[in-house]
């Protein structure tokens, strides 16, 4: 059972065939028969697994799993405590009421990679970064949560998912794991359903 993690450059969909302006998954990865788990959209960055496994892709994407995502959300403004409790008890959303997310302002990343091309700058409108956890993963979730509470995503970047990350691996680049059934069951650990 092959998992693939590829840091996936701004202006990439998470699909093998390009659309429009969109590059695809085929001017990076060329292993046969593997599949994404879970999608981040064409301007989103970040960690994105795929896998030749059925079973796996399912545990990874399918929100019922609780596998949890890390997101880090460069914002428009300054927020406070006070303005991200709405994420962290459930903010309604136009179609949906998100689940409470884990969410803390931080430092920019450390060793963050320049976007191509660059968000958009305004000079009297400072911007802050975000980590928002969520075990979700609906469309464009994370950017519609910053949103509902006035703070805009500009810059959105999943460093990662459940125990992978991105460390190691610059924008563009991927690598491979076999996993073997104790790599499994380390990585992806059972959950009691209540």
């Amino acid at each position: 059972m092959t998992l693939i993690l590829f840091n996936k450059p701004y202006g990439v969909l998470s699909q093998f065939t390009p659309e429009g302006r969109w590059r695809g998954l085929c001017d990076f990865i060329s292993v046969k028969g593997v599949y994404v788990a879970g999608r981040l959209d064409a301007d989103s960055e970040g960690l994105l697994l795929l896998t030749d496994d059925g079973a796996l892709q399912a545990r990874i994407a399918h929100p019922k799993h609780k596998l949890e995502k890390t997101y880090w959300a460069q914002v428009e403004g300054l927020p406070g405590e006070a303005d991200l409790e709405p994420l962290r008890s459930g903010v309604r959303i136009s179609d949906f009421a998100a689940a409470p997310a884990k969410v803390r302002v931080i430092a920019e990343p450390p060793g963050l990679w320049p976007r191509d091309p660059p968000i958009r700058y305004r000079r009297a409108i400072p911007t802050s970064w975000l980590e928002i956890v969520i075990a979700e993963g609906k469309n464009r979730q994370v950017r519609r949560m910053t949103a509902a509470i006035g703070y805009p995503t500009l810059r959105l970047i999943r460093p990662a998912v459940g125990a992978f990350t991105i460390e190691g691996l610059p924008p563009g680049t991927w690598r491979a794991i076999e996993l073997t059934p104790a790599l499994l069951k380390a990585y992806f650990p059972k959950k009691d359903s209540a």
